[in-house]
């Protein structure tokens, strides 16, 4: 059976094509970075409207890669939570269309819990049971994930995620925005030593993460403690130690507590997704982690990573389960 998938939870209009032998025929994502770039976030309000105009012309892209037609599809798979409402109800209300024109069965999944199925995607091979680590601009989370569909939460930020804290610093520092590639390249020439930025909760139990004292940090580290606005560092070194110490810090909290998470939970499996996990200092840091606790790690490819619609492969798993959706499915914007 072919899959048609859409995804447009928040500034990415995404479509892909797969089958239910998790062959990916097209996986194509129209960004919408030229348009929030000058607001240094995304606007929800134009984020929607131009998945309106996008989101055709990039199914029409996808199918036309795939080689196949609209007639050949089996069955539709969206991605309807969490995300932007406005968002959201875009991608639900053309699923639900595509569904009922094609007389097709209709699938929901969580975008949370596909970017975990992504690193599945990825290995080739199953890898549940697993510790799953989702980090992105929108959630910093852990779960124990017992199978595809069943997942326990475990900790999850208490105010910014990891992506959001790179965006806003990158903004403090006159990167641009998306922040973490922009904070990555400027942190490539730093000494991540020059700032002792703090680590919240890394010492602590709690499987919980917060990057708000971070990034207010970084604030002060600029302009001093107590103002909060004023001209970024110029280009040079104490930028570049700006970025690797904030960037150091975000990953010595995501890996200490990863690392956390597979010795409460005992498993030797940890998969990780979401566009922070393109980061390389992140991903070689916890390369080093999982080996010294003699465990697998299962990270996705660059284009996996990012929002895409491919990892909405894990409606394979919902079929296999009779976990179908109807007519009347909603956009959820929070998490469960």
């Amino acid at each position: 059976m072919n899959f048609l998938a859409i995804e447009t939870s928040c500034d990415e209009t995404a479509v892909a094509v797969f089958t239910d032998e998790l062959k990916i025929l097209a996986n194509v994502v129209a960004s919408q970075t030229d348009l929030h770039s000058r607001f240094g976030g995304v606007v929800p309000e134009i984020a929607a409207r131009a998945h309106l105009q996008r989101l055709l012309p990039t199914l029409e892209e996808a199918l036309r890669q795939a080689k196949l037609s609209l007639r050949d599809i089996g069955c539709i798979a969206v991605l309807n939570t969490p995300g932007l409402v406005g968002a959201l109800l875009v991608v639900v209300s053309a699923a639900k269309m595509l569904a009922l024109a094609l007389d097709v069965p209709l699938i929901a999944a969580n975008h949370i819990e596909a970017h975990i199925y992504a690193a599945r995607l990825g290995a080739g091979r199953d890898i549940f049971p697993c510790v799953g680590l989702v980090v992105s601009g929108g959630h910093t989370s852990l779960f124990h994930c017992r199978t595809a569909l069943r997942f326990d939460l475990l900790g999850a930020t208490t105010d910014d995620a990891a992506g959001e804290a790179f965006d806003k610093v990158a903004s403090i520092l006159g990167l641009g925005f998306p922040g973490g590639p922009a904070v990555e390249r400027d942190a490539q020439a730093g000494n991540s030593r020059a700032y002792a930025f703090p680590r919240s909760f890394l010492h602590q139990d709690r499987l919980d993460f917060s990057f708000s004292g971070l990034k207010t940090a970084v604030l002060y580290a600029v302009h001093g403690v107590g103002v909060a606005h004023g001209p970024p560092p110029p280009p040079g070194q104490q930028r570049a130690d700006l970025a690797a110490s904030f960037q150091e810090a975000v990953v010595d909290v995501l890996v200490g507590k990863s690392r956390q998470a597979l010795q409460r939970t005992g498993i030797k499996r940890l998969a990780v997704g979401g566009g922070v996990a393109a980061n390389r200092h992140l991903r070689q840091a916890l390369e080093n982690m999982v080996k010294q606790e003699n465990a697998e790690l299962f990270i996705p490819p660059l284009s996996l990573c990012t929002d895409n619609a491919a990892m909405a492969a894990v409606a394979i798993e919902k079929r296999r389960h009779g976990e179908w959706a109807s007519l009347d499915l909603d956009a959820i914007p929070t998490y469960r």
